[in-house]
């Protein structure tokens, strides 16, 4: 098992989707699993699932599939490294309009990628809206697209829209508030569930799939660069996953403003209560409400982080402890040790028997 108290989770439905997606295409699940050390107990029994432990799975669906949007609507395998040239494509753009546009554009002409974000804008002045609906490329790969769409499971849906929204956020560097998401399917009884804690309206069975946030935010410039983008891979795009299902509680917010940056100047929990506008106190306190500490999150990011550079072949371990603000190699060993019951050769050991496969 995982060392650390990995407080943050998701819907354990999230997890059970990725799995059902892989053994249907001749994943060895129960292999996988055990090599992760996740018991199946933990999935069979519980409501949430550990975040950590969601997106560590995803990392490995990832690479054993050779996949990026494994989970998410696509017309086949969307090569590794093809979400970091849609990063690259956008970060140019001077407003998120700009952004949404050119991130259909590149899902147009990139292979594997089926359905893009059609945008249009309604009203004028404050009331105005804007709505990102999930449509059909043009062009031979887009001819499935209503066969796709229908055999397509809510759950794959969710995530390919929330893993947009999150996207867009993270581009102009705020919260979007959605008004409104709408989706083509019945309500699954695991929604129902969700839907008692979301900000957003629902609607079900309607003919789109689709966001609607307040048009202003279209003007909003991107503050994103290359050196934040950095930073934004190492933990996407399965973390924009996460942040969509915990958004709003403490824990999460303390987790974003240290998954910035996990070397040794990753901020103190006082510089993290500041960012919040909280007391120390107050934040430890609100964190313990969660089940959690600032050093239990601290602990999650670099965790986190660590699954990712170990899977850059070109990083060596040396590298990664210095990255990850351990003073010594052997120090970032002996916590990776504890965290995962492995080394860090052992590890990517599993990640390349993964891939040859």
């Amino acid at each position: 098992m995982l060392k650390p108290a990995d407080t943050t989770s998701v819907p354990t439905s999230y997890a059970y989707a990725l799995l059902q997606a892989a053994e249907e295409k001749g994943c060895d699940v129960e292999a996988l699993l055990q090599e992760l050390k996740i018991d199946r107990a933990e999935l069979d029994e519980a409501l949430y699932f550990s975040a950590v432990k969601y997106g560590q799975l995803y990392q490995q669906v990832m690479v054993l599939m050779q996949d990026e949007l494994f989970g998410m609507i696509s017309g086949g395998k969307v090569r590794l490294g093809s979400f970091r040239m849609l990063c690259y494509a956008v970060l140019s753009c001077s407003t998120l309009r700009q952004a949404i546009i050119r991130s259909s554009e590149f899902c147009e002409i990139c292979r594997g990628f089926v359905v893009a974000g059609k945008l249009e804008e309604q009203g004028q002045g404050s009331g105005a809206v804007a709505t990102v609906s999930m449509a059909a490329i043009r062009g031979p790969e887009g001819e499935d697209f209503d066969s796709l769409l229908a055999s397509a499971s809510p759950d794959k849906i969710r995530t390919t829209m929330a893993v947009w929204h999150r996207f867009n956020c993270w581009l102009i560097g705020q919260e979007i508030p959605l008004a409104a998401l709408r989706f083509t399917f019945a309500c699954p009884d695991e929604f129902k569930v969700l839907a008692e804690s979301y900000p957003a309206e629902l609607y079900f069975e309607q003919a789109f799939n689709q966001l609607e946030f307040p048009a202003e935010f279209l003007d909003y410039p991107i503050v994103q660069n290359r050196e934040t983008l950095h930073d934004f891979l190492r933990s996407g795009p399965y973390h924009l996953v996460i942040n969509d299902s915990a958004q709003r509680s403490i824990k999460a917010k303390v987790r974003a403003i240290l998954s910035k940056d996990v070397s040794d100047a990753m901020p103190g929990a006082e510089e993290v209560a500041s960012r919040l506008n909280l007391s120390v106190t107050t934040l430890r306190r609100r964190l313990q409400a969660e089940d959690t500490s600032y050093q239990k999150l601290k602990d999650e990011c670099r965790m986190e982080a660590a699954f990712h550079y170990l899977s850059c072949p070109d990083l060596t371990n040396s590298g990664i402890a210095e990255r990850l603000g351990f003073d010594e190699s052997s120090a970032f060993f002996r916590a990776f040790k504890k965290w995962t019951g492995v080394t860090p050769g052992e590890y990517r050991k599993q990640l390349v028997s993964h891939s040859g496969r």
